[in-house]
This record gives structure tokens, sequence and C-alpha cells, in this order.
């Protein structure tokens, strides 16, 4: 057997500033040091987990000195659960971090000449905001660091449900209380928590495959619709019937409860087909005076209220007049084109995602929007002259890709196009920046404004326009 390495702690280390991705910065001979767990003016022992000639990362064992920039976490799961890992931060600070990092991200690794970056766009409300929960059932409950070597018999035994431990897989934290989403995601959750204990309603057991109830997915939209989705194992209908009935009773909010079945050995309902136990099966949301149809398996913005702030910085930034023809790329379920339709001659949505394509096409009916088309398929295969011989070339390219930014090959796309503008909207400035740097070829950076979709993370949303020079 390979003996273990001697553990390496660094005592009473300034932590100096923040480097990215929630992480803070310290250093120590010479070196750099990446640390999770502590903010800038804290001085900390530091376990050190990496460690290369230049830099090193470390975890925070040990505050001997608190920042004077701390305050006092709200949610009594902090430190544990892994979302919202910068409560102990005032908001204020929060924003001045993340203005920081885009900054920085837009600089170096994008490497072109940008304007003055504009002053994040916080939130109104940084509790509360999240519009979609999920929560995990697991037959064994996560012990906290004050619990291990307790004598207790059984302890942990009697299941969880809550989220995830971070980069644990087969391990649940019980969450009790919430600060996401309004109230209303702690009355579903113990209630059900609640009549399936009194019931011996078995957790499911992620490695052995056993167990009936696995997921509970929450959607609460700002209309004050409420979807339920309660993912269980295998069915049983008499007792679905009794906790669903109770659920009911107990909030009476609930105005559409699903229930969808998961023999799979992972999570994932995307292949499977969620049932209607009670209402409608979908719920709206509004941005604006527009209306979105919500399905269970619909992917939508998280945080509404925000999301409605980056969509207005887009059509802003896309400066329409009702002449130009709009290209929405990665459209989703269609959210960014029609919001920006009323002042565009033309919107042309284009999705992998099928099954996003065909909400987009019902969003748009919903809102009476008559010159919006969506095309479920890759853009590099679909976007060439035939295409736009019929649909006409774009005067604005919108692109809100995922966090991995776009492909070198939709990049290339962009820059054979050629259209007069791009608004890239993303939600990861590194990836953006690199991105950027390579379609500084033909298009200057013209505006860039971050925006705060999710506070109390070190998320960040960048809406960036290019003209073509």
């Amino acid at each position: 057997m390979k003996k273990k390495k001697p553990q390496l702690i660094l005592e009473n280390i300034a932590i100096t500033d923040y480097a990215a991705e929630g992480k803070a910065l310290a250093r120590h001979d010479g070196k750099v040091f990446f640390i999770t767990g502590a903010v800038p003016g804290d001085v900390a022992d530091i376990l050190v987990t990496k460690s290369k000639k230049d830099w090193g990362e470390g975890v925070a064992k040990k505050i001997s000195q608190y920042s004077a920039e701390r305050q006092a976490p709200f949610c009594k799961h902090f430190g544990v659960c892994g979302g919202c890992k910068w409560q102990m931060l005032p908001y204020q600070k929060q924003l001045q971090y993340k203005q920081q990092e885009a900054e920085q991200n837009l600089r170096r690794i994008g490497k072109v000449t940008i304007p003055e970056i504009m002053p994040i766009i916080g939130a109104d409300d940084d509790k509360h905001y999240r519009n979609k929960l999920e929560f995990t059932f697991s037959n064994k409950r996560y012990l906290l660091p004050e619990e291990i070597g307790s004598a207790a018999e059984g302890l942990g035994m009697e299941g969880a449900l809550g989220f995830h431990v971070p980069r644990l897989f087969d391990k649940v934290i019980a969450i009790d209380e919430c600060f996401l989403m309004d109230n209303i995601n702690n009355s579903i959750r113990n209630t059900v928590r609640d009549f399936s204990k009194a019931n011996n309603y078995a957790y499911y057991d992620i490695k052995q495959h056993t167990g009936w109830l696995r997921n509970i997915v929450i959607r609460y939209c700002t209309t004050g619709q409420l979807m339920v989705n309660i993912i269980l194992n295998h069915d049983d209908e008499v007792e679905r019937k009794k906790l669903f009935d109770h659920l009911l009773q107990q909030v009476p909010q609930i105005t559409t409860l699903l229930f969808t079945i998961n023999p799979k050995w992972n999570d994932s309902i995307y292949d499977l087909t969620p049932q209607v136990y009670f209402g409608k099966g979908y719920v709206e949301e509004k941005l604006e005076d527009f209306t979105f149809k919500i399905s269970p398996k619909s992917f939508f913005q998280t945080n509404t209220k925000q999301a409605e702030k980056l969509y207005t910085v887009t059509r802003n930034f896309a400066g329409l007049t009702g002449k130009e023809v709009v290209y929405d790329l990665y459209c989703g379920t269609g959210s960014i084109g029609i919001f920006v339709s009323k002042l565009a001659k033309k919107i042309i949505g284009v999705e992998v995602i099928a099954e996003a394509i065909e909400d987009a096409k019902e969003n748009a009916a919903i809102n009476n929007i008559t010159h919006a088309e969506f095309f479920a398929g890759d853009v590099i295969k679909i976007c060439n002259d035939d295409f736009f011989a019929q649909h006409g070339r774009p005067d604005v390219i919108i692109t809100d890709p995922p966090r991995a930014g776009m492909h070198e090959k939709l990049v290339n796309k962009l820059l054979e196009i050629s259209a007069p503008k791009i608004v890239y909207v993303s939600c990861n400035t590194a990836t953006q920046a690199r991105d950027i740097a390579l379609l500084a070829e033909k298009y200057t950076v013209e505006k860039i404004q971050p925006v705060d979709m999710f506070p109390h993370t070190h998320h960040i949303e960048c809406v960036v326009l290019l003209q073509l020079k």
C-alpha cells in the first residue's frame, strides 16, 4: 500500500484578494495560492491540496482572524450546503468582486481592446429569487462535521431530503429551510418529508438502486402558478395517491402536480414522460408582457426578475429599429428572441434540442408572434446559402451558449456570416473572452454589461456587443 503523503498546513496566511470562481487569493514564499473557504482580509491556516512550481490550491481549515468585510450568514446550512457560498460577504461586496472578475477575464483572456465595463446590474432581491429548485431523497443522511464520531446509534440512517453534497454524488444534506425560493419550497419539501417518514416510505439508495422516492422538482412563477413534479423509482398507485392528496391538502397553492416514474440508474428525466395528477400539467411565467408556457422538462431562466433585466440589456445592445432580421442562436425555448421580437422584422431561432424548439414555437403562438421561426439542428449545418436565401441574412446575431462557450467551428461560421452586430450573452466570462479573442479578426467590442443572476454565488452573466469592423 502506498503511504499517504503528510498534509501540508500553512499557518497564519493573509488572504489578500479575490481570484475567480469563488476562490480567494493568498501568497506564500513567492507562490500564489487559490483558497476556498476564505475571503479577502481573513488570516487563516491553509491545508494545501495542490502544489505546483508557481501556484497552488488550498482550503482554509482554521481562521484565526476574520475579515472586517464578513457578515453573519443567514442560513443555518451555510458551509455544508454548496449553494449560497458567499453569504458571509455583504451583497455589494459580492457585486464588486464579480465586476472585477468580469473585467479581468475580458482583458486578460480576450486580449482585445475593450471599452469601460458598465457597472454590474445587481438583483433587487438577494433571497427568494429562484423560480426552480430540485431536491433529492437519499436513504442515508450526510453527517455534519460535528456529528462524525458520535456514538448515537443509526445516526445518518434515517434518510434525507435536500441537496447533494458538493462533489459527492451519493451524499445528501437534509435541508430544513432554504432561502433560494419563497417559503413555499419549505412547505412542500417538509410536508412530503414528514408524511413519508410517518408512513415509512423508502428513500432512494443510489448505490443499490432501491427505494421509492427519488426527487422533487418545484417551479414557482412570478404569476403565482406553482408546479411540483415528484420523481419515483417505481409506481405504487395506492401510496402515491395518499401522498399526493395529503400534499395538495397541506399546500393548496399548488396549481399543478405531476409524477415521473424513473426506473433508470441516473436522475435525468428528459427521456421520460411526466404524468399529470392534478392541474393542467404546466405553468406560465411572464417577462414584461410576454407569456411563456413552462412544462416539466422545459428550460427557463431560473431568476425571472433578473432574466428580464438581462434580456432588456440584450435588446438595447441589439439596437433594433423594426427593419432587422435577428438570428437567435442557442435559442432554447425562444425566450430571448420573443423578448426582442417587437422591434425586429423577423426572428430566426436555432437550437439543437428539438423539444426546446417545439416549446419555442408554442411560446411564439401564445404571444401572437407571427414573424418568428424556429429550427432544430446544428447552426453550422443549418446556416448555409440556401437557408439565407429563404430566410434572409442576419442583421443581428444573438448568441447565448452554455458555460463551455461556442464551438470554434461556430465562431468561424460567425466570421463567415459577418453580420453587422453580434450580441453575446454569456454565463461564463472566461469562455466568452476566449470567443471574443477569436472574433476579433472581424469584430470590435463596443459595450459590456455584467448582470448578477445568482446572488451569494460566484456566477456572473455578461452581455457584450460586437460590431463588424
